[in-house]
């Protein structure tokens, strides 16, 4: 999009898989043995200034993703690590935990803007990092790909379909959102729950006693059963954002999720 307006970019990255983008410059910097992780997020973060050293670029504005040093910009897609705070005594002293709190905290210094995608992730690095709150963007939300027009219609009125998304079903919400469809079968007896995410072996004693009425879609690249769908149940206990209802909402179903939800923020009257 910004190498779209005009603007000169250029990707620093381990190893560039698929095609290269147009009009973007991109720099392999070679892959790093992904454990431990704040070990390879030093080594990345090495590199990434040795090759600013040999190559530098006065004038551009540095955006990272990743615990560089370095950076003018850092978003943060996912909860601080800091959460680890809340823990138990026994999970919060390790050098994994030290390395991870030295990389997050030199994250933040160094960046003169901070954007993170949902109100709840701002609000919890707030919490954590009230030195660093003043340098805290507005939430810039993911964008999701533009799917096929579909005129919305109300469900059948002893069925329809009710979807759930996400791998990590426990966090999410899928033992709740089961338990609404098993009660809702009971007026609506041709309702259904399709699960997206994890893999059926992992979830299917949920249904235990279901005759019927429940699709085990496993995991799933693509989102076109997301158009089939009457309604996204969303019942996270603790979710960053979830992409999931942004894509529902594109896809013109409705949603229904949790106040953890960042994504709760962008879900307006007509969605759910």
């Amino acid at each position: 999009g910004v190498a779209g307006l005009g603007h000169q970019v250029e990707v620093g990255w381990e190893r560039w898989h698929g095609e290269r983008p147009p009009n973007v410059a991109v720099y392999e910097l070679g892959e790093i043995a992904p454990r431990p992780r704040w070990l390879s997020l030093l080594r990345f973060g090495r590199r990434v200034a040795v090759w600013l050293e040999a190559n530098p670029r006065p004038g551009f504005i540095i955006h990272s993703n990743e615990r560089l040093g370095l950076h003018h910009i850092t978003t943060f897609h996912g909860p601080p690590f800091a959460t680890v705070r809340d823990k138990p005594l026994w999970k919060r002293f390790s050098l994994r935990v030290a390395m991870q709190f030295y990389l997050e905290r030199r994250e933040l210094r160094t960046a003169r803007s901070i954007v993170p995608n949902s109100i709840v992730i701002r609000q919890q690095l707030a919490h954590y990092y009230p030195e660093y709150a003043h340098k805290l963007a507005e939430p810039i939300v993911p964008g999701v790909a533009v799917m096929p027009p579909r005129a919305w219609q109300p469900a059948p009125e002893n069925g329809g379909v009710i979807g759930f998304v996400g791998k990590e079903w426990q966090r999410k919400g899928l033992p709740l959102a089961v338990e609404i469809v098993r009660q809702l079968r009971q007026q609506r007896p041709q309702l259904e729950l399709w699960v997206a995410g994890p893999a059926p072996d992992e979830v299917k004693h949920l249904f235990a006693g279901w005759q019927g009425g429940y699709r085990l879609l496993g995991w799933r690249s693509d989102t076109d059963y997301l158009a089939q769908i009457n309604v996204l149940v969303h019942p996270a206990r603790a979710e960053p954002y979830g992409m999931a209802i942004a894509e529902a909402m594109a896809a013109r179903a409705a949603v229904v999720v949790s106040d953890r939800c960042g994504a709760a923020a962008q879900v307006s009257a007509d969605a759910g």
